[in-house]
């Protein structure tokens, strides 16, 4: 009669029952560690628990400059500038059948403008149609800022729409002339018949500002102009235009 080594079969039992639970657990920890990976192309990596922040508020800095020592009534300066668009030269002149001349002093890379663009167009198509005539200057330095340059500015004309000619005051002596310190800032004359053009409005856009989170509206301005063209008096009582100073020549005295 044979023998059956019960030992042998023991141990063995014994070793695969030990190897099972080896298994078992082997594949829960595997599981488990899989569960915790997350596949990306470059391989796999542990998730970490990420904290979630609040969003933060975008913040533009730029100096900021308030328009200021222009009085009512203050007389429109006479100038002869270039459209670098076009190469027409303009004048006061070119505005003389007009009964009301809005003045813009802006430029293409002050963040206070670039803010306010779009809406300066369509208030200027919504005007000039009841009759205001429009003009933007640039005065900035391109020694400091070649950005605002006349090249610039006739692509900056084209991709926004102007409506309005867009002039390039190279000696910068025109806003010197009107006592233009900022970009925005808004001049608005008014004309009685054939007496010279005399400003009613030297105010804000808005009160909406790169980073104030405030709608784009051209309220204050809205109402000046409403007023000029229905033949209304201007409430003198007006903010100041804020925005970035106007780059001067180095060394030029302003």
């Amino acid at each position: 009669m044979a023998v059956i080594p019960t030992v042998t079969v023991t141990s063995t039992g014994a070793r695969l029952l030990s190897l099972r639970r080896m298994l078992s657990t082997t594949a829960t920890t595997a599981s488990s560690s899989l569960s915790s990976l997350c596949y990306l192309k470059q391989g796999y990596y542990p998730l970490q628990r990420r904290r979630i922040l609040p969003a933060r508020k975008l913040v533009i800095r730029a100096a900021r400059t308030e328009s200021k020592g222009v009085s009512l009534g203050f007389r429109a300066p006479n100038f002869e500038l270039t459209e670098p668009l076009t190469g027409k030269v303009w004048k006061l002149d070119d505005f003389e059948p007009y009964p009301a001349l809005l003045v813009m002093f802006i430029c293409n890379h002050c963040p206070f403008v670039i803010h306010l663009k779009k809406d300066i167009v369509k208030l200027s198509n919504f005007y000039m149609k009841k009759g205001l005539a429009v003009v933007g200057i640039s005065s900035n330095s391109v020694v400091t800022h070649p950005q605002d340059g006349p090249e610039f500015m006739a692509e900056d004309a084209k991709l926004f729409k102007y409506p309005f000619p867009y002039l390039y005051d190279e000696s910068q002596e025109v806003a010197k002339d009107f006592g233009a310190v900022c970009t925005p800032e808004f001049f608005l004359f008014k004309k009685d018949g054939r007496r010279p053009f005399e400003l009613v409005y030297h105010g804000q856009f808005d009160d909406s500002r790169p980073s104030n989170n405030a709608p784009v509206t051209g309220r204050d301005l809205s109402l000046a102009i409403d007023c000029v063209l229905s033949g209304q008096p201007v409430s003198s009582n007006q903010k100041p235009s804020i925005g970035c100073s106007i780059k001067w020549h180095p060394g030029a005295k302003q």
